[in-house]
């Protein structure tokens, strides 16, 4: 047969493997876009149509210049994000439901959506995070998500929100100093500081059920390495903080209720809290020397 005979078919196909294979790339970084959505907005459901909404325009887009998909791919899911959370403010509507990671855990999600994904992202991200999370303007929010917690340049975070880098890595710091914990009265303080001091206690002692008894069930404690979250896991984690608990001291960190570790008289790091209803719902822990160095810690009486 003539292989002229039917002269649309060869396009016909090369088209169809085209989209074929950029649907198995898409589909390779589903699961890191659905994370990022899912710290955006706070919501499951939303995650997922900002997800769908990146493969519309990617499918619609020309990407054979495009060296490192997946940025381009997180760049896009941040700008429909931000979209989604500008709408969000404008038309007033309530923040995430608390319950909604809850039911997520038990496999209530959107049609479709992988409960074991959604506990993972729940686990990964905590109620008490998300709800700090609340306070944040969506240019805030989108900084702090994306550079903190994922990496992305202030450069790209910049070109995403319409600002220079300098002024994202403002929106950043601005944001990091609400999530880190918002401004609080002195009795507030008093009672932060009588919380640290006894979780300060409990982890010299190596006491698991109180350092539970002191931590928000979804707390998120934060190192520069990785990110561990849950009461239980945290407590394990301060129970073997014991030779280093040993040397810490009550201090504020840029103004918040936190802990120094001294080793040999140099301050090797600093823990952080945020609190929800009196317990600790984040620890934000920074052991790297050049990010130590630009804190402003001062120390303050044991009590």
């Amino acid at each position: 047969m003539n292989e002229n005979a039917f002269p649309g078919r060869e396009g016909s196909d090369r088209e169809g493997a085209e989209k074929e294979f950029l649907a198995r790339r898409f589909e390779s970084h589903r699961s890191h876009l659905r994370a990022v959505a899912y710290r955006m907005l706070g919501s499951s459901a939303e995650a997922d149509d900002a997800v769908q909404e990146a493969w519309f325009r990617l499918s619609r887009s020309d990407t054979r210049e495009v060296e490192n998909l997946g940025g381009w791919l997180t760049t896009v899911v941040g700008r429909v994000c931000l979209d989604m959370l500008r709408s969000r403010k404008s038309r007033a509507e309530l923040p995430l439901e608390p319950m909604e990671t809850h039911a997520r855990v038990a496999g209530a999600g959107a049609p479709g959506a992988d409960p074991e994904q959604d506990a993972l992202l729940a686990d990964s991200v905590g109620v008490a995070l998300l709800v700090v999370l609340e306070t944040l303007s969506p240019p805030e929010r989108l900084a702090f998500v994306l550079h903190d917690l994922f990496a992305v340049p202030y450069e790209e975070v910049g070109d995403i929100v319409g600002r220079s880098p300098v002024a994202a890595r403002q929106l950043a710091s601005r944001a990091r100093r609400r999530v880190q914990g918002a401004e609080v009265h002195d009795a507030d303080l008093v009672r932060q500081r009588e919380v640290v001091d006894a979780f300060l206690a409990a982890a010299r002692e190596g006491d698991f059920d109180a350092l539970v008894e002191l931590l928000d069930p979804d707390v998120v404690a934060r190192t520069e390495v990785g990110v561990t979250t849950g009461a239980a896991a945290v407590a394990k984690g301060a129970s073997s903080f014991r030779h280093f608990a040993a040397v810490a001291r009550p201090a504020l960190v840029n103004g918040h209720t936190a802990l120094a570790v001294f080793i040999e008289n140099r301050l090797d790091r600093t823990l952080t809290f945020t609190f929800v209803r009196n317990r600790i719902a984040v620890i934000d822990i920074v052991t790297d020397a050049a990010r130590v160095a630009e804190l402003d810690v001062s120390l303050v009486d044991a009590g």
